[in-house]
């Protein structure tokens, strides 16, 4: 694949998957037609998410750790690792908003804000991220280690961000479950 195909492939699948979140959060698709008889696992899906970004946040500090030091195959290897955890992550994500199960936060004064704010801007992100990601990836893969560079100065803060932010609204909103 040329770069001009592999950019159109990059934008067509972030596009998709924004446009299915987007979808999932209006309940406009739903995987679970009847909330009154949702699988007992769907519940432990947010715990295994925050579970999947915190381990994401450790990978990608370990991976930048063994960058510095030159050494390409842990580097890779690890990125591997991650990429995958956060495709996990993402199927994970999907099939707990399609099952439609609300979840509001309930803080009150200063910490509402603070936990909007965090999760606004991780909501954010996240849509920027993706396609960072995956062209980082696909660069990195390739060994177009100039190239890679380039888009990881923008793309490895931002999903470290993601990561850690995931997991401290994760646990910000845990105590609000209802379900």
């Amino acid at each position: 694949m040329n770069d001009k195909a592999i950019f159109r492939l990059v934008g067509v699948v972030s596009i998709i998957v924004l446009l299915v979140v987007i979808l999932l959060q209006a309940n406009v698709v739903n995987l679970f037609p009847n909330h009154d008889v949702l699988p007992k696992w769907v519940q432990f899906l947010p715990t295994l998410n925050a579970i999947i970004n915190g381990t994401c946040t450790i990978l990608l500090l370990i991976s930048y750790y063994f960058i510095r030091r030159k050494n390409i195959r842990m580097h890779k290897t690890l990125n591997i690792t991650t990429f995958i955890l956060s495709c996990l992550f993402m199927v994970s994500y999907l099939i707990f908003h399609s099952a439609g199960m609300e979840t509001k936060f309930g803080g009150q004064g200063t910490i509402r804000y603070v936990y909007f704010f965090i999760l606004i801007t991780h909501i954010i992100l996240a849509a920027i991220v993706l396609p960072l990601v995956l062209l980082s990836f696909y660069r990195g893969m390739m060994m177009q280690v100039e190239k890679h560079k380039k888009l990881v100065r923008w793309s490895f803060p931002i999903w470290l961000y993601v990561t850690i932010s995931g997991v401290l609204v994760y646990l910000m909103i845990s105590p609000y479950y209802s379900f």
